[in-house]
């Protein structure tokens, strides 16, 4: 190997689940845990053109499609897993708050159950909301004052045509981490800001956002196969910043920012907005400002053109970026290898990890896991601190995956003493 090569940091996995029909039964929404006494949590959603087929629990349909998750323990840190329980819901991911652990997601409402035993028996599941349409991947969770922050997406119109993500509002949620919070009482949700609303996507000029022509309502199918819809954002991470030197630091730890993913068409830009708490106990949702008084809406971030995760590092005091490579962007939509999927910045097999002091001066930390191949992806991924190490687990394929869209492993990968990485 030449000796300036970058090495992957975790190329070796374990296979937290594997699909017993890769080519119609397909893994989705990675979401990893660890808790107090060393136990992991890991969640997933399967889906596909061969769940009819597939012997199990209840599924739900959304989107058009059958879907239901599945949740796994380990005890040895990670080596093997132990399947615990399927439920009816989709883009969960797994959190520990009092002494419970939940997972929360969406089958259309809000979603939760808990376990009381440290994850081996589990709740019926419970309907946080009534009549309503949610989004998310398995993002981060922040813990501050005695409370668990989280964001879920509620879509605010579901009859728009395409992908929704220019009517999805980003929706902070607060619950007492030692409260019931598989009781909606417990939760106080944050006022919405629709995308559509906040960003007048026609007055957007100067940085090449968007990158594609796409009107109000519409699809723009840039080459047959290969369709960019409205712009908007998704996918939403909590980051409050605790330095007091930071220009959007908040002293009265009242402000949580929230990035994400920013569907533009391009890459290397994140989707921000901050969501306060009020003296009344509401939260109130807005775009930031910049010392300048401009709006800031968009920030850098490498690969915030797909779901990425940030975690905050109390021990080294920097935000940690786990997120996807682009390498090819700019290549033209029409002659793109048959085998990628969508769009020139869809591209899914590379994972990488930064860190940065501030959330937007990201220095490059290494390339986690890569594949040669465009339908065997490494993607999707979401991430805890164990000890000294960082645990990854991500949405992946083979050589039997359909494409990097539709992934046939879920893989958990190793990052071991991560901390030695900052310099």
């Amino acid at each position: 190997m030449h000796p300036y090569k970058v090495k992957e940091l975790a190329p070796d996995y374990v296979k937290v689940y594997e699909s017993p029909d890769p080519a119609a039964v397909y893994a989705y929404s990675p979401g990893i845990a660890v808790l107090p006494g060393g136990r992991l949590i890991a969640t997933l959603d399967i889906s596909g053109p061969g769940m009819h087929a597939m012997p199990g629990p209840k599924r739900v349909i959304e989107g058009g499609a059958l879907w239901y998750g599945k949740v796994f323990t380990s005890d040895d840190d990670g080596r093997t897993w132990m399947h615990r329980a399927d439920f009816p819901f989709m883009h969960a991911r797994p959190f520990a708050a009092g002494n419970r652990v939940y997972v929360i997601g969406h089958c259309n409402d809000l979603t939760i159950m808990y376990s009381d035993d440290n994850g081996d028996n589990w709740s019926d599941p419970t309907a946080l909301t009534e009549g309503e349409m949610w989004h998310q991947a398995p993002a981060n969770v922040h813990y501050a004052k005695g409370n668990v922050y989280l964001v879920m997406e509620r879509i605010t119109k579901p009859g728009v045509q395409g992908w929704p993500v220019s009517v999805i509002a980003p929706v902070l949620l607060r619950g007492k981490a030692d409260s019931d919070l598989s009781r909606r009482e417990n939760w106080t949700f944050a006022s919405e800001l629709v995308f559509q609303q906040a960003i007048p996507e026609e007055e957007l000029d100067y940085f090449g956002v968007p990158f594609y022509p796409v009107e109000a309502g519409s699809a723009n199918e840039v080459t047959p196969g290969r369709v960019c819809h409205r712009m908007g954002w998704l996918e939403t991470n909590v980051v409050q910043f605790v330095d007091e030197n930071h220009y959007l630091h908040d002293p009265s730890g009242a402000t949580f920012h929230l990035w994400m993913r920013a569907h533009t068409g391009g890459s290397g830009f994140a989707a921000v907005a901050k969501a306060v708490e009020q003296s009344d106990g509401s939260i109130l949702t807005m775009l930031e400002k910049a010392p300048s008084g401009r709006r800031l809406a968009y920030v850098p971030c490498p690969g915030g053109q797909m779901k990425f995760h940030i975690l905050y590092d109390e021990a080294t005091r920097l935000y940690w970026l786990l997120s996807t490579q682009a390498t090819d962007s700019m290549t033209r939509a029409e002659r793109l290898p048959s085998g990628r999927f969508n769009l020139p910045n869809n591209e899914r097999n590379r994972l990488q990890l930064h860190f940065s002091r501030n959330g937007f001066d990201w220095c490059f930390a290494g390339l986690v896991a890569k594949t040669d191949s465009d339908t065997e992806a490494r993607h999707y991924a979401s991430m805890v601190i164990a000890g000294d190490d960082l645990l990854i687990l991500s949405r992946s394929g083979d050589g039997n995956a359909p494409c990097a869209h539709n992934g046939n492993i879920i893989s958990l990968h190793r990052v071991s003493r991560f901390r030695e990485l900052v310099y």
